[in-house]
């Protein structure tokens, strides 16, 4: 099983993608913001089983790679390293939006928000490549069990990126209110991400333990 060095950087690393901002982010915010806190839970949970469904796919798919072709660790290593150099410049290239800008939506029944919050992330090409190129850096070849180990990994991810939407539904609101006053504070945050994130994708191409 992955050690708990590997699980906290893993734990890290999926926080950081849960805070670049992106379709599923700007789809739940902005619900909370237009129709209340129990429609971004709902868009959530669409959410949340778009993650499984990405999760169980990827593990199998991973579990049957690895074991077969020691060379895909390599490439995906280095696919990730692209990926994350990627969203450090999402989070700084110019005309960027933040998700807590104030709009006016008709509201939605319970169903359509949950199959939207779904559909949002599966069609989320963001989510698809952090599980085909992330998660094979953090599994041990030699360990017990390589799928095993992807499922364990990709509840950590499911669980952080839970916790982090949560967090943002609840506050909407307040948030809206103070980035409106503080733009200096979206610059800030966007900066922070972008070096935090190209560090790993430095730290990830140089990686060739494996």
């Amino acid at each position: 099983m992955p050690s708990p060095e590997a699980l906290s950087s893993f734990a890290l690393l999926a926080l950081m993608m849960a805070l670049t901002p992106g379709p599923n982010m700007a789809y739940m915010v902005s619900r909370s913001l237009c129709q209340g806190r129990r429609a971004g839970y709902v868009s959530l949970a669409g959410v949340v089983l778009g993650f499984l469904i990405y999760m169980l796919s990827a593990a199998i798919g991973l579990s049957a790679l690895l074991l077969a072709v020691p060379l895909a660790y390599d490439l995906l290593r280095w696919g990730g390293a692209a990926y994350l150099a990627y969203l450090a410049w999402q989070a700084i290239r110019p005309g960027g939006h933040s998700p807590f800008e104030v709009r006016t939506l008709p509201a939605e029944s319970d169903r359509r928000l949950f199959l939207t919050g779904l559909f949002t992330n599966l069609l989320n090409p963001k989510i698809a490549i952090f599980y085909v190129s992330m998660l094979p850096q953090f599994i041990d070849p030699q360990g017990v069990s390589v799928l095993g180990q992807s499922v364990l990994l990709g509840c950590v991810q499911i669980g952080v990126s839970m916790c982090v939407h949560l967090t943002l539904i609840n506050l909407a609101g307040r948030v809206a209110a103070l980035l409106q006053h503080r733009p200096g504070f979206v610059r800030l945050q966007r900066w922070l991400m972008a070096t935090v994130l190209g560090g790993m994708a430095l730290h990830l191409a140089a990686d060739s333990r494996r």
